[in-house]
């Protein structure tokens, strides 16, 4: 087995991490992340960024939400980097990609993304937008 992955729910999934763990040559390396975010935790998140792609100007530009969230995973992570392009004509961002947020970061986002839209005036007309997912 050259790579596996088990999401851990219950008893049986324990107990085949284990076994696979007692057959693993010596140097194998493990990862343990924290359960990923959820389909309604990035709802929300989808739901929130059209609300402020549809109500606010950033620097005189309309962004589109995929704009914003760059921007958001950028403010709460400070990972992104710009490079140049290829053919030299631009900036590719090299950003994290909010898929392999853990469902307490992407609560962070949640929040983030609220918080920003609440100071500049976005009314966000989804009455389960601010409850966590």
């Amino acid at each position: 087995m050259s790579q596996a992955q088990i999401t851990l729910c219950g008893r049986v999934d324990r107990e085949r991490a284990i076994n696979w763990v007692e057959k693993m040559r010596p140097g194998t390396r493990v990862i343990f992340k924290d359960p990923k975010r959820t389909l309604p935790q990035n709802e929300k998140m989808w739901v929130a960024l059209t609300e402020i792609a549809t109500q606010l100007d950033w620097h005189g530009q309309k962004l589109t939400p995929d704009d914003w969230k760059i921007l958001f995973m950028d403010a709460l992570t400070r990972e992104m980097r710009l490079v140049p392009s290829l053919d030299g004509t631009g900036v590719v961002n090299l950003g994290r990609s909010s898929s392999n947020l853990s469902k307490s970061e992407f609560s962070d986002l949640l929040e983030l993304i609220h918080e920003f839209g609440a100071r500049h005036g976005v009314v966000f007309h989804d009455p389960n937008a601010m409850e966590p997912a």
